[in-house]
């Protein structure tokens, strides 16, 4: 795979209270990513990225809110969320905490 559209795969980590608990008790972290890309592209973007073992790739199609400002009413794009499993021994700092 082309390692430029790897680097371009992973938008965004999912920080909030339920990835954290899925990082502490899974060894799961979310991503944000790219609509088009597929597991294996997933997989070995997180593996060059940040240097782990991959264990697992879930994949979910989340849909966009629809919001309203007074009468107009407007919808928020579609994303993509990739829950990636690491293996035993393998762990992701988001941090940088030393």
């Amino acid at each position: 795979m082309n390692t430029e559209r790897l680097m371009k795969i992973l938008l965004a980590p999912v920080v909030s209270e339920k990835s954290t608990r899925i990082a502490d008790a899974n060894r799961q972290y979310v991503f944000k990513v790219l609509p088009g890309a597929s597991k294996p592209e997933i997989r070995k973007a997180v593996e060059l990225m940040f240097d782990v073992k991959v264990s697992g790739v879930q994949v979910a199609n989340m849909r966009g809110k629809t919001k309203r400002h007074g009468q107009t009413e407007g919808k928020r794009a579609d994303w993509k969320k990739a829950y990636v499993t690491l293996a035993e021994g393998h762990d992701i700092d988001f941090m940088g905490a030393e």
